[in-house]
C-alpha cells in the first residue's frame, strides 16, 4: 500500500444518508423548485437565455427547436433533451401559461392532450414579451453570472424578470419530499398588487386581494370558493374548486342543449376525453337520459362539447350531475412553494411580492450606479473634448511636435515638453500646464477633424447637458427610495399597458352542486347471455311473451333479481362475477353487451362453462369435472366473495374444466371419455372439498384419452343418454366404483 493512500472507515447508512440529502437538495434547488424571484426553473431560465444568446429574438426568423435544445444541453442544461423540449413547448402554450415567453411555429400539442411535434419539427423564437421583461437588461451587470456545469460558458444565476413571472405564470413540479403547485394569475391585476405593496407594505392579504381577485387560469372556467381564498393566499396552502363555463342553446324543434365553453385548467389534455367517457358512462349506465347525443366540436377558436338533450329535460339537475359526477367541477391543489434564499420556502401572496420587490430594487440598484458610472465616464470624456477645442491650436502644435503618440500623451496628460517642437516660448509655456486626464487625452488623440466644425462643437454641448442631466437623474434614483419606486412603477405600467388582458376566470361563492341519484328500485329481472357472450336483462312480462324465442337463441336464461351478481365460470378454473345491475336493461330485441365489457372476463383465452346467478350458486352445492377426470363436490357459500376475480378451483398441470354441475339430489354419474369409455358410479362417492382442492380421480385414462362429457342421473332405469347420436339407456352401463377403468360400449 502507498504511504499516500489512507482507509477512512465510516458508517454506512451515514454516506447513504448524506448522499440522499445531497440528491435530494440538488433536484430541489437545481431542476424541480422555480425561483421567487423570476419564477423560472432552471431549464427555463436556461432555455431562454440561451435562445437570447443566439439571437433568436421576436423580430428575427425562428429557428429549429433541436437547434435550441441541442446548444441548451451542450453549453448549460447537462440533462436529457426531452426535459430542456417539454419546458420550451410548455412556455409557448397558451392554454397552460397565461403569458407565453416562447413563440412557437408548428405543432406544439393541443389542449386536447395531443403531443408537440418532434423537436425537429418545430420551430421558435422569444416572445416579445420575453425580450423586454426577461432579457433586456443582462448587458447592464443586473444579475450574478455563475460558471456552467464544466466552467467553458457563464450563465445568469436568476434573469432580471421586471414582472412578478411565479404569479402570473404559476408553476408546478415535483421534487424529493416535496412539490410546487402555484396557479396562474391575471398579469394586470398582480402588477396592480405589486404597486399597492410598494405604496403600503403594511397591507394586508385582504386588502391586496382588492386588486388580485384570484387565480386567473388560460382556460376560464369558475372559480367557486371565493371566500377560501384569502386563508390560501394567507398561508400558500390550499384547495381551489374550479368549475367548466355551461351555457344553454335553444334548437329547433322546442329541445335545449348544454354548450360547454370553458373548462377547468386541471381538465387540460387527457382529462377531456376522460369527461367525454364519463359522460357516455352516465348516459349508458341509465343514470340520465337526458342526453341523447355528445359532440366535441373544440377547434382553433376554442372549446365546445356540445351535449343536445331531449325535449324537457331537466337542466338543473343534469348540470348538477355532470358536477358531481364528471371533472366539470375539479379541485386545483395549491402549494406556493419556491426557492427563496437559496433554500425552499412556503410562500403567501405577500410573500411572493415581497421577494419580488426585493429582488427589483437590487436590480435596479445595479442597473443606475452600471448607467451611472458609464455617463460619469461620458461627461469626463464630454468636459475634455470641450476645453481640447478651445485649445485646439496648442494641441495641433503639441501634435505636430512629439515625436511619437508616448510623447504627446504625456504632454497632455502632464504638461511634459521635454522632445517636442514648440513654435514659441508662450507655446511650450501654455503646454506646460495642461492637465487632462487618460481617457480625456485618449479621446482627443483619436478625436477627428471634423468634430471642429461648429455644428458639431455645439451638438457636444448639447450632449453634455444631457449627460449632466442623467446623472442627476441616476443619483437621485439611486439615493432616494421614492424615486427608485416610480422607476419601477413605470416600468410596471408600461408592461402593463402592452402585455395586460382581461381577466377570463370568474371568481364567485358559488352554491354546492345538489344532486339526488333516484334510488336504486330493486326487481325481478331475467338474465339472457347467448352463444357469442352478449347479455342483456328483461324483464319477467317480456320474457314470457318471448319464451320459446329467449330459450332457443340463448345459452344462459334464468331469473334473479337487479341487486344480484351473476358468477361467470370460465375453462381455466376463474370464476368472474357481474352485477346485475350493470347488465343493460332493455327490449327483448337489443343485442346486449359482451360479458368482456363487463367483468374481467376474456373471451380470446378464456371459455364460459357454467353462468349462472349467485344466489342460486351459494344456496347450491357444485359438481367441479375436469378433463383429466378429477372430481370434487364444493359448497357454493365459497364463492360469496367481494372480489370482482377469484380462482374457483386448482387444477393440475395441463388440466382444464369440463363443466360445472350444480347437484339436486342425483344419484348416478355417468363419464364419457374421448375414446368412447363409459363408467357409472354413486354420486355419493365424490367428497365434498374446498374450492381450493384438486379433486379425487373419477376414472383411470388410457394415453392421450381425457373426460369428453359427464350426466348426472337421479332414476338411472328410466333414463338415457346421448352418444354418437344414439340413444343409450343408462343401465346398458355396469354400476362399478369410481377411479377404476370404466367400460367401452359396443353400439
Amino acid at each position: 500500500m502507498n504511504k499516500e493512500e489512507q482507509i477512512l472507515r465510516t458508517e454506512y447508512s451515514e454516506i447513504m444518508q448524506k448522499s440522499y440529502i445531497d440528491y435530494a437538495m440538488s433536484v430541489i434547488i437545481a431542476r424541480a423548485l422555480p425561483d421567487v424571484r423570476d419564477g423560472l426553473k432552471p431549464v427555463q431560465r436556461r432555455t431562454l437565455y440561451d435562445m437570447n444568446e443566439l439571437g433568436i429574438r421576436y423580430d428575427r426568423p425562428y429557428r429549429k427547436c433541436a437547434r435550441i435544445v441541442g446548444d441548451t444541453m451542450g453549453k448549460y442544461h447537462p440533462h436529457g433533451d426531452t426535459s430542456i423540449y417539454e419546458a420550451l413547448v410548455v412556455m409557448a402554450q397558451d392554454f397552460k401559461k397565461g403569458l407565453p415567453l416562447v413563440d412557437g411555429h408548428g405543432n406544439f400539442g393541443s389542449i386536447e392532450g395531443d403531443g408537440a411535434a418532434a423537436m425537429r419539427y418545430t420551430e421558435a423564437r422569444l416572445a416579445k414579451v420575453t425580450q423586454e421583461a426577461f432579457l433586456s437588461d443582462l448587458d447592464k451587470d443586473v444579475v450574478d453570472f455563475v460558471p456552467n456545469f464544466d466552467e467553458t460558458e457563464k450563465e445568469p444565476s436568476v434573469l432580471p424578470v421586471r414582472i412578478p413571472n411565479l404569479l402570473v405564470n404559476g408553476s408546478d413540479g415535483i421534487a424529493v419530499g416535496m412539490a410546487t403547485s402555484i396557479p396562474p394569475h391575471n398579469l394586470g391585476e398582480v402588477i396592480d398588487g405589486v404597486k399597492a405593496y410598494m405604496d403600503n407594505n403594511q397591507i394586508t392579504t385582504r386588502e391586496l386581494m382588492h386588486y388580485i381577485k384570484g387565480p386567473d387560469f388560460p382556460t376560464g372556467g369558475i372559480v367557486i370558493n371565493k371566500d377560501e381564498l384569502e386563508q390560501i393566499y394567507e398561508t400558500g396552502q390550499g384547495k381551489i374548486k374550479l368549475r367548466g363555463r355551461v351555457s344553454v342553446e335553444k334548437v329547433k324543434g322546442g329541445r335545449e342543449r348544454l354548450v360547454i365553453s370553458e373548462i377547468p385548467y386541471t381538465m387540460i389534455g387527457a382529462n377531456i376525453g376522460k369527461f367525454l367517457n364519463d359522460v357516455y358512462s352516465l348516459v349508458e349506465t341509465k343514470k340520465t337520459t337526458d342526453i341523447v347525443d355528445i359532440s366535441n366540436q373544440s377547434s382553433k377558436e376554442g372549446i365546445r362539447i356540445v351535449l343536445e338533450l331531449k325535449k324537457n329535460a331537466d337542466i338543473e339537475q343534469l348540470t348538477n350531475m355532470l358536477y358531481k359526477k364528471t371533472r366539470l367541477e375539479d379541485s386545483f391543489g395549491v402549494n406556493m412553494l419556491a426557492v427563496a434564499n437559496g433554500r425552499p420556502e412556503t410562500l403567501g401572496l405577500k410573500g411572493i411580492i415581497e421577494y419580488f420587490l426585493d429582488f427589483q430594487f437590487e436590480i435596479a440598484t445595479r442597473k443606475y450606479r452600471n448607467l451611472l458610472s458609464k455617463e460619469l465616464e461620458k461627461k469626463e470624456i464630454q468636459e475634455g473634448l470641450m476645453k481640447a477645442c478651445d485649445v485646439i491650436d496648442l494641441i495641433i502644435e503639441i501634435l505636430r511636435g512629439s515625436q511619437n503618440l508616448k510623447q504627446a500623451k504625456s504632454c497632455l496628460v502632464d504638461g511634459i515638453t521635454e522632445g517636442i517642437r514648440f513654435k514659441t516660448k508662450a507655446s511650450e509655456k501654455a503646454a506646460s500646464k495642461l492637465r487632462f486626464t487618460e481617457k480625456q487625452a485618449s479621446a482627443i488623440l483619436e478625436m477627428r477633424l471634423y468634430k471642429l466644425i461648429g455644428l458639431e462643437i455645439a451638438a457636444l454641448e448639447q450632449e453634455h447637458e444631457k449627460t449632466l442631466k442623467n446623472i442627476a437623474s441616476y443619483e437621485d434614483i439611486l439615493e432616494n427610495h421614492s424615486s427608485m419606486s416610480r422607476v419601477i412603477k413605470k416600468e410596471l405600467d408600461q408592461i402593463k399597458k402592452a402585455y395586460a388582458v382581461p381577466r377570463k376566470t370568474t371568481i364567485e361563492n358559488a352554491k354546492a352542486a345538489v344532486y339526488e341519484e333516484k334510488k336504486f328500485e330493486e326487481m325481478e329481472v331475467v338474465f339472457l347471455m347467448d352463444r357469442f357472450g352478449y347479455c342483456k336483462c328483461i324483464d319477467p312480462q317480456t320474457y314470457e311473451r318471448n319464451r320459446e324465442a329467449a330459450e332457443s337463441e340463448n345459452k344462459y336464461v334464468f331469473r334473479c333479481m337487479n341487486t344480484d351478481r351473476i358468477a361467470v365460470f370460465t375453462h381455466t378454473g376463474r370464476l368472474h362475477l357481474i352485477k346485475a345491475s350493470d347488465v343493460p336493461l332493455g327490449r327483448f330485441r337489443d343485442k346486449g353487451l359482451p360479458a368482456d365489457n363487463l367483468c374481467n372476463y376474456d373471451s380470446s383465452g378464456e371459455r364460459m362453462i357454467y353462468v349462472d346467478a349467485l344466489s342460486h350458486v351459494i344456496s347450491s352445492k357444485l359438481l367441479f369435472a375436469s378433463k383429466n377426470g378429477y372430481l370434487k363436490v364444493v359448497s357454493g357459500e365459497e364463492f360469496d366473495v367481494s372480489k370482482r376475480t377469484i380462482a374457483a378451483t386448482k387444477l393440475m398441470e395441463n388440466d382444464i374444466m369440463t363443466g360445472i354441475f350444480p347437484l339436486n339430489g342425483e344419484k348416478n354419474i355417468v363419464l364419457q371419455t374421448k375414446n368412447g369409455v363409459f363408467i357409472r358410479f354413486l354420486t355419493e362417492e365424490i367428497p365434498e372439498k374446498k374450492k381450493g382442492a384438486i379433486g379425487v380421480r373419477s376414472i383411470r385414462l388410457a394415453d392421450q384419452d381425457s373426460v369428453e362429457h359427464l350426466w348426472l342421473l337421479t332414476n338411472p332405469s328410466e333414463e338415457s343418454i346421448q352418444y354418437n347420436d344414439k340413444t343409450i339407456p343408462a343401465t346398458r352401463i355396469k354400476l362399478s366404483k369410481r377411479d377404476t377403468k370404466g367400460t367401452k360400449l359396443r353400439l
